[in-house]
């Protein structure tokens, strides 16, 4: 697909009050490289990708880490023969996991172009679908799209990027967007050592507990950040978003096509 739009595979839909919450974790530049694994395992997704180790994304430049940036992307020199394996990418699991908590990214740019499909799980908006059954969805789980069109692909890019932060707490989950030049809190900006959520406004997406209890559902969580192309849901939309050809030969055969399929967080920071 041409750009990323925002989904969720989580299985709720009101908010109750926000809260404060304590620094915890902070990860920047090459803090990542310690506090984050690179997974090089076979995408669950089915995506046209090979995901590699840290040994080889940093050889490869896949991965890039300095001062305040960090740099996960994609090969963008190789033609694919049809018969190997995927394009080079970057699949990223934080070492540690987490329960309650507000996880706030600042990304500058995220990945866009034909056929790429990233993500960072725990993003999340107006639900597209009901049935969270990743099996009988095709990956997508309930999807739920921002009403913000610079929330994603090169709006977003153009923009110099923004923040978003995901809080879940026993009663819901919820998830906010504020673009780089938009009217963002202090403490989301600034990377505060604490923040209070109550002040952050409505949230784009909220995923109260109303049909669906959260804590037994979901125990402690990894935060995943990666880039696929095409697969069980980026290959099912991609003719619909005006891509040329079929998703597998374009990833295969067009590698220039993705010189700005990468992302750059300025940081990740975690609170509880």
């Amino acid at each position: 697909m041409k750009s990323f739009a925002p989904i969720v595979s989580l299985f709720f839909a009101a908010r109750s009050l926000g809260a404060t919450f304590s620094q915890t974790d902070s990860h920047q530049g090459t803090d990542f490289l310690s506090s984050f694994s690179h997974q090089a395992i076979a995408d669950p997704t089915h995506g046209r990708v090979n995901y590699v180790d840290q040994a080889t994304a940093l050889a490869q430049n896949l991965t890039y880490a300095s001062g305040d940036t960090f740099i996960i992307r994609a090969d963008d020199t190789t033609v694919l023969s049809a018969s190997g394996p995927g394009r080079n990418s970057v699949r990223l699991q934080s070492n540690k996991q987490y329960l309650n908590h507000v996880a706030v990214f600042n990304i500058r740019h995220m990945p866009q172009g034909c056929g790429t499909w990233p993500a960072v799980w725990e993003l999340f908006s107006t639900p597209t679908g009901n049935n969270c059954d990743t099996a009988a969805t095709d990956n997508s789980g309930c999807g739920v799209q921002s009403p913000a069109t610079n929330s994603y692909g090169p709006s977003f890019n153009s923009a110099g990027g923004g923040w978003y932060a995901m809080e879940r707490s026993d009663s819901d989950i919820n998830v906010w967007f504020w673009s780089r030049n938009g009217n963002v809190p202090s403490d989301v900006s600034s990377g505060a050592t604490s923040i209070d959520t109550d002040n952050w406004g409505e949230p784009f997406a909220s995923f109260p507990d109303t049909s669906c209890d959260i804590d037994s559902h979901f125990g402690e969580q990894n935060i995943i950040i990666n880039l696929t192309f095409c697969g069980d849901w980026a290959g099912a939309v991609y003719s619909s978003d005006g891509c040329p050809s079929d998703c597998v030969d374009y990833v295969n055969n067009n590698p220039s096509a993705f010189t700005n399929a990468y992302f750059d967080f300025e940081w990740v920071k975690i609170y509880q």
